[in-house]
């Protein structure tokens, strides 16, 4: 039985951290890896420094697993402690989740994996190392941005077909 536990910040929360290994000026940088970075990124997500080891393994697996290169069962040691617990609310039973950030993160993927099938993915372009979530009706989104990679990969199309017709 599927069962989707992670809310839409959640899904915000996975798709930041994904995206905390990106490229700049063609050399791949690690936002968490970088004390400063690192201690902002993890204060802006509300999330301890003691975690920080945590988040790193679990985003560097996740990365793998979104791209299709390893298995998602990998991803199992980051769930050991997570408990749900129901609380009687005004409206019926509600359920609490208590899990670490490295969790959240791994239950957001698979909310995502229930809910919307395919929908986390990697840029289109292959020099980027970012992460999408096609939000979009169709699920036609091809790139992290429109601005910079699919701008990009469109120029670079063009050009090539600009430049096959003028050596003809």
């Amino acid at each position: 039985m599927d069962v989707a536990v992670a809310q839409r910040r959640d899904e915000e929360f996975l798709l930041d951290l994904l995206n905390t290994t990106p490229v700049v000026d063609g050399q791949e940088r690690d936002v968490l890896a970088d004390p400063d970075e690192g201690r902002a990124w993890l204060r802006a997500h509300e999330v301890d420094e003691t975690e920080r080891a945590n988040l790193t393994a679990v985003r560097d697996l996740l990365q793998d697993v979104v791209r299709g290169a390893r298995s998602p069962a990998l991803l199992d040691r980051f769930l050991g402690d997570v408990t749900m617990r129901p609380t009687v609310t005004p409206h019926g039973v509600g359920w609490e989740l208590s899990a670490t950030p490295a969790a959240r993160a791994v239950l957001a993927w698979d909310a995502l994996r229930i809910n919307s099938p395919g929908r986390l993915r990697a840029c289109a372009n292959d020099e980027c190392r970012l992460f999408l979530i096609d939000r979009s009706k169709p699920n036609t989104a091809r790139w992290c941005s429109m601005a910079i990679c699919g701008n990009r990969m469109k120029a670079r199309r063009y050009y090539r077909r600009a430049k096959g017709a003028d050596g003809e």
